[in-house]
């Protein structure tokens, strides 16, 4: 019979939180990462996935997620575990939030009543979110004042520096009430020290996506979805993707010469695929444009928004091009050649997609390219040596497991 002390553990709620309430793809798997590390070290462990926003994504292979504001209500002096999941949560604010949540074809109306002022987006985020957070995707004791431990498991914030000192004090207020940080970039990490946070350098969790997945990836890989693009294009594909504020004319101009010239130089097909459907993120509007603008004819876009269906895509691709984080890491993850593109704006400034590349990439591999750079950068990409890719997966797979490990005892058994 297990004692007390063992009981209380095994009922003691462990809330997993994090920007997977709405879709995106890298966030739905941070969610799937940390509860099989959870049932992994103790199998009876039922998590609760926790959002802003309560929503089911389970259609497309995301989680049940509770708001939660109810869960604060309800557990505030209870002895709870909460991991934050992971992801560029220390940069988001409350008005990011909310419009990311708002249903696409409703987000253009809310930003043009709400956005102009910031007293009137700061009063409708707090009216949408239920909470006055300025930065409502970490949370401490403030929320949680009997929590057992708060641990943060690869999370970002590589902008936190250009934030107002208000959301800055904020953020490092909650985060140094926190038992466990650790962070995926050497950016962030070096931001936090100079404020005093020591926090921990650990790869991106989806690192770890290929060695706890594989079977359910390959699983999909067999399904229509995915299926039909493997016949479709018998002599591979690259995976491509790219966000929405790449839609302009000429953006997609220059991006559908690029894919071109790479289809023609490689032999591959193009398989455009959405790394993330929420508002502010990927529009299939965007790709059937692009496509229409390509000359040549071996393209198709993927419709799909299932996560595992997403991953097995990249997994049996002959690697990624895109602008999506995730997509590049899901890529590593496979060993699969990998480049992330960058509007032309954007050049000059030190993203995340920049940061963790910079960070755990292995020489030679293209970090961020422009567009007009995107074909022979990825064609510099396919020819990098395959066992350096295969033991850079391994390595990044085992530094993750490593690092995490604390994590999971300390939300687990303290």
């Amino acid at each position: 019979m297990p004692n007390a002390s063992a009981r209380a553990l095994a009922r003691r709620p462990i809330i997993v939180f994090g920007a997977f309430d709405r879709h995106n793809f890298g966030d739905i798997l941070f969610a799937h990462v940390i509860a099989r590390l959870l049932r992994e070290h103790r199998p009876d462990a039922q998590p609760v996935f926790a959002g802003l926003a309560a929503r089911d994504l389970r259609d497309c292979g995301g989680h049940h997620v509770v708001a939660l504001a109810s869960l604060a209500a309800r557990w505030r002096d209870a002895p709870v575990g909460v991991i934050h999941a992971g992801g560029e949560v220390l940069t988001c604010d409350a008005w990011e939030a909310a419009v990311m949540l708002t249903r696409p074809e409703d987000a253009q109306a809310s930003i043009a009543r709400h956005g102009a002022r910031a007293d009137d987006r700061r009063a409708w985020a707090r009216a949408t979110l239920h909470t006055d957070a300025l930065a409502p995707y970490i949370v401490g004791r403030e929320t949680f004042a009997g929590a057992s431990s708060i641990c943060c498991n690869a999370i970002g914030g590589v902008m936190l520096d250009s934030r107002d000192a208000g959301f800055r004090a904020e953020v490092l207020t909650k985060l140094r009430s926190a038992d466990f940080i650790g962070v995926r970039d050497m950016h962030t990490q070096n931001a936090l020290q100079a404020a005093g946070v020591a926090a921990r350098l650990m790869p991106d969790s989806v690192s770890i996506v290929a060695e706890l997945f594989d079977d359910r990836i390959r699983a999909h890989a067999s399904r229509d979805a995915v299926a039909s693009v493997r016949r479709a294009f018998p002599r591979g594909y690259v995976a491509v993707q790219c966000s929405a504020d790449f839609g302009d004319d000429a953006t997609l101009a220059r991006l559908a010469h690029q894919l071109d010239a790479l289809a023609a130089s490689s032999g591959f097909g193009i398989a455009l695929f959405r790394a993330g459907a929420a508002t502010w993120h990927d529009d299939i509007a965007v790709y059937e444009r692009l496509a229409a603008r390509m000359r040549h004819r071996e393209v198709t876009v993927f419709r799909s928004l299932d996560v595992w269906d997403i991953c097995a895509l990249i997994a049996h691709s002959a690697g990624f091009g895109g602008s999506s984080l995730h997509g590049r890491i899901v890529a590593m993850a496979y060993a699969l050649p990998r480049v992330n593109i960058v509007r032309s704006d954007d050049t000059m400034r030190v993203g995340k997609q920049a940061a963790y590349a910079q960070t755990w990439e292995i020489e030679h591999m293209p970090h961020m390219v422009p567009i007009d750079d995107l074909a022979p950068a990825m064609r510099d990409a396919l020819d990098a040596n395959r066992d350096a890719l295969r033991h850079r997966a391994r390595e990044l797979a085992g530094m993750y497991r490593k690092a995490v490990a604390p994590l999971v005892a300390e939300a687990l058994e303290r």
